[in-house]
């Protein structure tokens, strides 16, 4: 099993556009979801109130795309 649950790294779009990494160019990404976390609800122990975003990471150079969610 590769990184993140996924047997090989995927293509991905956004608003129906191929994404390519701003770094290295490359076209293929692992996809996550991960939380936002902020001092205040760290301090009161309650990040899991925090709101969650999208992230695509490079399977090239690592860089991680960071995506909120569009309401």
């Amino acid at each position: 099993m590769g990184l993140f649950g996924k047997d090989e790294p995927e293509t991905a779009t956004v608003r129906g556009k191929p994404l390519s990494c701003i770094v290295c160019g490359n076209e293929t990404f692992w996809q996550k979801r991960a939380q936002l976390h902020g001092g205040l609800l760290s301090f009161f122990d309650l990040e899991w109130a925090s709101p969650t975003c999208d992230c695509l990471v490079c399977s090239a150079c690592g860089y991680v795309h960071w995506f909120l969610p569009q309401d």
